[in-house]
């Protein structure tokens, strides 16, 4: 069967791309053909399909007004990436049309395509873009659902877009005129990683006949952990550092103990968590940058529990998953979908109470040995019971008889 895979990055970006690229090697690994169409750019993954890719659009990068004018309209609906796009699936025929993020770069516009042709289609929302304009529910560190019901007036009052009038009120357009045109009316199914995505859809309008929850998972063996000298001496907290990750928060909550805190990542927030680090003499954490690779997996493999502290609706963070599987404990926020990766694992706490997440630290820290083994454990069971290559593509291919394809 033809599949075509529908991703404005041809990259390892984020989540979402980390899983794009392990479902197409499951897919191709069953036989399965799987069309690539994505955007151009140097940090590419090599495709014979590269031909097609969209012309790469930069949406922060320096121009005129005639340039911005043209980008506008590329969000709201790229001629171009309509157009490759009927190119390609008049020269592949596919049987299937999976998308993933395509909003923006490529632009709605190739929903037009999937329509015309009939073409089966699901969508997995790695994000909320479908009913939110910004992508994630919320605007200047607060939580917002204005928008329900489609009301995206309030992007605009609000500035939701980067704090840019211009910008917000450009997704705005972009918005009303998909509503209008009833545009993702050409999606058969929509996958949510989360059952809690899954909900929030439903709340703003979609019907929950076309919805299913499928979580996100992981295609590789449990990685060897080299055991290191601070083996479960400190928790770990790795990703983005950035606002609605909740780091600040954090950190404040192991401020004043004697916790031990490793941070892994890097993001907007970098210089200003380095200088609050040394300001106040924050001995008992450490900054350690961007990490990979084996040693990324054995940092997480020796941490004593992984942090979730997020301020944001999380969809299903890999960074999760992956502590999972190698049976870490998790102390996660209670937002989003991070309590439904909380269970006999780990502790939820208030997101943004720092009390309440130092709190659930010194559970941990007071816990005895075999209760923290069986922590171990149940991390392990959840995972092999939930997140892997086999339970995702049995689900999947559910999903894509229901659409009217057997795989």
């Amino acid at each position: 069967m033809k599949i075509l895979m529908v991703n404005k990055y041809n990259y390892i970006k984020g989540g979402s791309e980390t899983y794009y690229f392990a479902l197409k090697r499951v897919l191709e690994a069953h036989g399965h053909t799987v069309i690539d169409f994505s955007m151009k750019d140097e940090k590419n993954v090599t495709s014979p399909y590269s031909e097609y890719f969209v012309d790469h659009v930069d949406y922060n990068g320096a121009g005129g007004m005639f340039a911005k004018f043209r980008m506008a309209m590329n969000i709201i609906y790229s001629r171009e990436a309509k157009k490759k796009f009927e190119t390609l699936v008049k020269a592949e025929h596919p049987d299937l049309i999976h998308l993933h993020i395509f909003q923006h770069q490529m632009s709605p516009s190739i929903l037009d395509v999937i329509k015309k042709y009939h073409i089966p289609t699901v969508y997995t929302a790695h994000d909320l873009k479908m009913v939110c304009l910004n992508y994630k529910m919320m605007h200047h560190g607060e939580i917002c659902e204005k928008c329900i019901d489609g009301h995206y007036y309030h992007c605009a009052v609000n500035r939701c877009v980067k704090n840019s009038l211009s910008k917000s009120c450009v997704n705005v357009i972009e918005g009303y005129i998909h509503k209008w045109r009833k545009s993702y009316d050409a999606i058969d199914t929509i996958i949510t990683p989360s059952a809690f995505y899954m909900r929030k859809f439903e709340e703003f309008g979609i019907s929950p006949e076309r919805i299913v929850h499928i979580p996100n998972f992981l295609d590789r063996e449990a990685p060897v952990v080299k055991h290191s000298t601070d083996a479960k001496k400190y928790y770990l907290y790795f990703g983005r550092l950035s606002e609605e990750k909740g780091i600040l928060t954090l950190i404040k909550a192991v401020t004043g103990t004697n916790m031990q805190l490793y941070v892994v990542g890097t993001g907007p927030l970098k210089e200003e968590l380095a200088d609050y680090i040394t300001k106040n003499q924050l001995t008992n954490i450490k900054l350690l940058g961007f990490k990979g690779g084996q040693e990324l997996i054995d940092i997480v493999g020796n941490a004593k529990a992984i942090i979730l502290p997020s301020e944001w609706y999380e969809n299903g963070p890999y960074s999760a998953i992956e502590a999972l599987q190698l049976g870490r404990p998790i102390v996660g926020a209670d937002i989003g979908g991070i309590p439904e990766l909380v269970k006999e694992n780990g502790y939820l706490f208030e997101s943004r109470n720092a009390i309440s997440l130092r709190e659930a630290l010194e559970k941990i820290e007071q816990m005895d040995f075999p209760t923290y083994q069986q922590m171990e454990r149940a991390s392990l069971y959840l995972y092999e019971e939930n997140y892997t290559q086999g339970i995702h593509y049995e689900l999947l291919q559910k999903v894509y008889q229901n659409v009217g394809i057997t795989l």
